[in-house]
């Protein structure tokens, strides 16, 4: 019972680490407002998703190694720290240019970065034998309730508080500020696997020359790719293709995919006790195909209900390819982490292409760039359970 309870006492700051995590997501939402504000362009307002996830190509690795020799309560607090210093960065500058915020985002992103690479593998030392994928679905529901937060906040502010977006940086704030304080009290007890070695950057890169491995990053890559380029891109198609006034409705867009989102993560957190998480993510990436179709048919009612079952089918995509991964080579969690996270560039490359598109296009063509996405992943998705089952 004692033990249970210590258990429960430090998985509390690891799934609030997860929310603090869902505020990298603000990128999305904030695009389509920033775009607005500063009468930019779908290319330029696509630095945003840019500035928020590049450093996830860049520190990732990094941070793997140095957890392997820090730990990964320690990065994480870290990551908390950055993430608090960009929050409150525009705050002291009061929001004067383009540039203060793209700064701001960017160590937003460095923070993110951080809680992504040790909380992934820290939810495994906090979870019961074989509850990892369950866990992490339900820490990726709580991080699913940050990403919302980015789209309701300001929709509240606007239509209700006469207030804008930039409510939403002493808010973080706060919540961060709680967040490192509780997990600076408690104790995580950290697992080490026997046969573990200390991680290099040559034994991360190497683990690429695993074919399985290789189409697990790259499936990372696409699918944070197309979740971001759909939480920025949804907000600029409503009012392209509807006529919704971004700031008061077409937010709405972002906030009712990441609604989907948090809803498939709860709901995927219990089914993952019945049904194995490589038949679940078949089944997720068949529905986000499905959700596609829907939104290319272009008629607003059936748009409304595609980004939904989009975001259902989107739900648990991470989760599911990450706790598949780490549980193939529980030894080598902190290369994979550092290697997985590193994919999360995707949500840097990807939406500029959606955007590029977009402009030479429509909005709703640009939606071709996510789709491919997830297409892909479904053909590695069939070859792994092929795999698993020959």
């Amino acid at each position: 019972m004692e033990k249970q309870i210590s258990r429960t006492f430090s998985s509390i700051p690891v799934y609030l680490a997860f929310l603090c995590m869902g505020f990298g997501d603000v990128v999305g939402p904030l695009t389509g407002l920033v775009k607005e504000e500063f009468q930019l362009s779908n290319v330029l307002a696509q630095m945003i998703p840019f500035m928020g996830f590049m450093m996830f190509g860049l520190l990732s690795i990094p941070m793997g190694i140095f957890q392997d020799k820090k730990g990964k309560k320690f990065v994480l607090m870290f990551g908390l720290i950055l993430a608090f210093l960009g929050l409150i960065l525009p705050i002291l500058g009061n929001f004067s240019a383009f540039y203060l915020l793209l700064i701001a985002i960017l160590l937003l992103g460095a923070g993110a970065t951080m809680l992504q690479v040790a909380g992934n593998p820290i939810m495994r030392d906090v979870s019961p034998e074989g509850k990892y994928a369950r866990n992490l679905s339900l820490g990726q529901f709580i991080k699913a309730i940050g990403s919302l937060s980015g789209a309701l906040i300001p929709l509240a502010a606007a239509n209700y508080w006469g207030m804008d977006w930039k409510i939403l940086f002493p808010v973080y704030s706060a919540a961060i500020l709680i967040t490192m304080l509780w997990m600076g009290m408690s104790r995580v007890k950290e697992k080490k696997t026997e046969d573990a070695r200390a991680a290099t950057f040559k034994s991360c890169l190497s683990l690429l020359g695993n074919k399985k491995v290789f189409m697990m990053v790259l499936a990372i890559f696409l699918y944070v790719g197309a979740e971001v380029s759909m939480s920025s891109g949804l907000p600029i198609y409503l009012k392209d293709a509807f006529g919704y006034d971004i700031a008061r409705l077409g937010l709405l867009g972002t906030l009712f995919f990441f609604i989907a989102l948090m809803t498939g993560r709860f709901l995927g957190a219990l089914i993952l006790n019945w049904i194995s998480a490589t038949r679940f993510l078949i089944i997720t990436l068949i529905l986000s195909i499905v959700g596609f179709v829907g939104l290319f048919i272009g008629i607003q009612a059936i748009s409304i209900a595609s980004i939904f079952v989009i975001g259902l089918g989107f739900a648990n995509i991470f989760p599911l390819i990450f706790s598949i991964t780490v549980d193939a080579m529980p030894e080598r969690t902190n290369e994979l982490s550092g290697l997985m996270v590193t994919a999360i560039v995707g949500g840097a490359i990807i939406p500029p292409i959606m955007g590029a598109v977009a402009d030479y296009s429509s909005t709703l063509i640009g939606f071709i760039i996510p789709l491919a996405c997830i297409l892909y992943i479904t053909i590695i998705a069939l070859n792994l359970k092929r795999k698993l089952h020959s």
